[in-house]
């Protein structure tokens, strides 16, 4: 591999590529997440009661090589080597997201996958692969999109060697069988620090920065939306709401005028309507620190003028924000070219996928926005869907669809915005 020169980490300097963790919950995501980062990504209060991860959970790490050591012993997230106690090359920021394992949370895991440029795949050594949720993830990230992919066998602590070695087999059986054959297979103990190195290795092996063009429209999806207020703060020291996500596309800076669509939901006469939304861009935040530009490559976060109670609890996840009238159409209704799954992922049987229904609900998930939508007209490999919440996307974009199946969304198929 191609080395880099040690420049180190400049304060201005932001993530230059974002990497998902998915999987089955309670598979070690958010527990390597924090080996990795520093950061425990589940924070809301009902994620540390449950255990689980219900948003998604965003963390930085600084990738780092000794110059002395050799081999996956070389790679490490500390300023100094563990090994030699020499002092490491920065190789590039990394920003992570962390998306929820559980199967009732599916269109949050999705919505994590679309502004990711690799993967990681969890998978527990000491549980047998593939779980529902193991395939029902990998077919998710096939669909999207995401080809850079290293499977993490993790918890090896909890298993005998020969254990160990019986679910690395199941592992690469399971990948024969998708396009993710290739992909290595790395044990590790997330809990206990073992193989993080090999994994760091991996990773820069196998997960690559993509080339971006920053001379095209800016396109900003919105995965998070808050009020950093404190309770009790005094109206006049109050700050505008903030949006978090990834850009992928283009370049924002501050004091820039964006607009938001689909933007605030309204009622007007007995309808529900959504008007879009101006702002100007305060500051921009990524991988911990302020910048002027805000560019590809890692999650960030944009400070708005907006009104806090506008963006509190996530009112505008699923928006897409840029320069305004540059934006995609927002749309109520989606024309889609579908394509179906032979069998539906995530059910322990193997039941095929039956074909569309007229108004039928399904959910779909484009961008980072998560709707429903009944089918109001039928075609050969084409549907009408009218949406309950309308979504902002380009024609072309791909949507996955779910469907009810025994009170869980399963996925069955994707389709092309016409």
């Amino acid at each position: 591999m191609k080395e880099r020169p040690n420049k180190g980490v400049s304060k201005t300097q932001q993530p230059e590529i974002t990497i998902g963790l998915f999987g089955h919950v309670d598979h070690g995501k958010t527990t390597l997440t924090e080996k990795l980062s520093g950061k425990w990504t589940d924070t809301h209060s009902e994620e540390l009661k449950r255990g689980i991860t219900i948003r998604l959970g965003y963390a930085d790490a600084v990738f780092r090589k000794c110059p002395k050591c050799k081999g996956g012993e070389a790679y490490t997230v500390s300023e100094v080597c563990p090994k030699c106690s020499s002092k490491t090359e920065v190789l590039r920021k990394v920003s992570f997201v962390d998306a929820p394992g559980h199967e009732s949370l599916m269109a949050t895991m999705l919505s994590g996958a679309t502004i990711i440029d690799g993967a990681l795949l969890l998978v527990a050594a000491n549980e047998k692969c593939p779980q529902p949720q193991t395939r029902e993830h990998l077919m998710a990230l096939k669909i999207i999109g995401v080809k850079q992919l290293v499977v993490v066998q993790n918890k090896i602590d909890l298993v005998s060697e020969e254990a160990a070695l019986e679910n690395y087999k199941q592992i690469k059986r399971f990948l024969e069988l998708t396009d993710y054959k290739d992909a290595p297979v790395i044990p590790v103990s997330a809990q206990y620090g073992v193989n993080i190195s090999y994994l760091i290795e991996a990773i820069e092996e196998h997960i690559k920065t993509p080339k971006r063009d920053p001379s095209k429209e800016p396109i900003f999806l919105v995965a998070r939306s808050f009020d950093i207020n404190k309770p009790g703060t005094e109206p006049e020291k109050m700050v505008g709401g903030v949006l978090g996500g990834a850009l992928i596309q283009g370049e924002l800076k501050v004091g820039e005028t964006i607009e938001i669509r689909p933007g605030r939901k309204l009622e007007r006469e007995g309808k529900v309507v959504f008007k879009p939304l101006q702002t100007k861009i305060v500051s921009l935040r990524a991988g911990g620190e302020n910048l002027t530009t805000l560019r590809p490559g890692g999650s960030g976060g944009i400070q708005t003028l907006l009104d806090p109670s506008i963006v509190a609890s996530d009112k505008l996840a699923g928006s897409v924000c840029g320069h305004v009238g540059k934006l995609p159409p927002v749309h109520y209704e989606l024309t889609l070219e579908t394509k179906l799954l032979k069998r539906v992922v995530g059910a322990k049987d193997k039941l095929l996928v039956e074909p569309i229904r007229q108004s039928e609900w399904l959910m779909l998930n484009v961008n980072t926005a998560a709707t429903v939508g009944q089918v109001i007209e039928l075609g050969k490999e084409k549907i009408k869907c009218k949406l309950k919440l309308p979504v902002c996307a380009s024609l072309g974009s791909r949507v996955t669809i779910s469907r009810m199946i025994a009170n869980r969304w399963r996925l069955i198929g994707y389709g092309i915005i016409q």
